[in-house]
């Protein structure tokens, strides 16, 4: 009887070992996955503040060539009072682009305040063309000031596209980071009892089987999911019907609807009923959701 009570007591202590780590698998997961949700959206934050600091620099740029294609012609503002406010206007302008350039914006808060002064900048510049153009001084020297404006001009209209591909590039990123994920994708023949099937040949059904992680940075609702099962041949299996694409429209071989709210969700699994010969050979299965190709995987089937 006391022999008992020991085996007992050693079950019952590798028992709790095995709790243990399994615990400790858990939290270790747990503290994993949180830190990279936490990075994705620390991400997204700086790609959005790179893109506003980039579209600014454009536009402080743009306000900057104005001001000193004004240069020869603030002889024209014979108010003292005037000249010192056209004079403090550019000379902020040139200070807050300095600072686009130079330094790295941190918060969006800067971000605003950068935006509320561009406008009042604008502003004032707007009033000055006014006073200088009512003023209708017009001679050669300026007539050569314009065409170095006109240069300064197509120059600045190149930076702007430069800055405007980057803005594009940003913008990409951040919409990669939205894409409905995917792992651990297989496929299995299946027998007509509903298990696996060795022979391809005999197969009553093919199972594609997944699981969509978890990502915050997914909007949340209702997700189509179409797979497409490529045969060795070359054929979409199936083809019941067809989905758009890049423009265009695939066939595919089943699809499912599904509810995603952000969290975690597995085995997720497709089946399509066979209908027609299969063979051994390669088979490459294709997920796609939200216009996007989640993954495409190739699988050896040998009997």
């Amino acid at each position: 009887m006391a022999l008992s009570n020991k085996k007992l007591m050693i079950i019952g202590g590798s028992l709790m070992a095995v709790l243990i780590v399994v615990i400790g698998i858990l939290l270790f997961t747990m503290n994993k996955t949180r830190g990279e949700l936490e990075k994705v959206e620390a991400e997204k934050e700086e790609i959005k503040l790179q893109r506003d600091q980039y579209q600014l620099a454009g536009e402080y740029e743009q306000l900057n060539t104005q001001f000193q294609s004004m240069e020869g012609q603030t002889r024209f503002l014979q108010n003292d009072s005037i000249l010192t406010k056209y004079t403090e206007a550019k000379d902020k302008v040139e200070k807050l682009l300095a600072e686009l350039k130079s330094q790295k914006i941190s918060s969006q808060k800067r971000i605003a305040e950068l935006q509320d002064e561009i406008k009042t900048l604008k502003g004032i510049m707007r009033h000055y063309v006014q006073i200088i153009d009512s003023l209708g001084k017009e001679n050669a020297g300026l007539r050569a000031e314009n065409l170095e404006i006109r240069n300064k001009n197509e120059q600045l209209t190149s930076q702007i596209g430069e800055v405007s591909q980057k803005n594009e590039n940003l913008t990409k990123r951040m919409i990669l980071a939205e894409k409905l994920n995917v792992t651990g994708v297989s496929l299995t023949p299946i027998k007509g009892n509903g298990k696996t099937e060795k022979n391809i040949k005999k197969a009553k059904q093919l199972k594609v089987t997944f699981t969509i992680p978890q990502n915050n940075s997914t909007p949340v609702g209702e997700k189509t999911l179409f797979v497409r099962i490529t045969s060795p041949e070359g054929t979409v299996l199936g083809a019941h019907g067809s989905f758009s694409f890049e423009g265009g429209n695939l066939p595919y071989t089943e699809k499912k609807t599904i509810e995603y709210t952000g969290q975690e969700i597995a085995g997720v699994t497709i089946y399509w009923n066979v209908n027609t010969a299969l063979t051994p050979g390669d088979y490459t299965v294709e997920i796609f959701a939200d216009n996007y190709r989640l993954t495409s995987r190739r699988f050896s089937i040998a009997k």
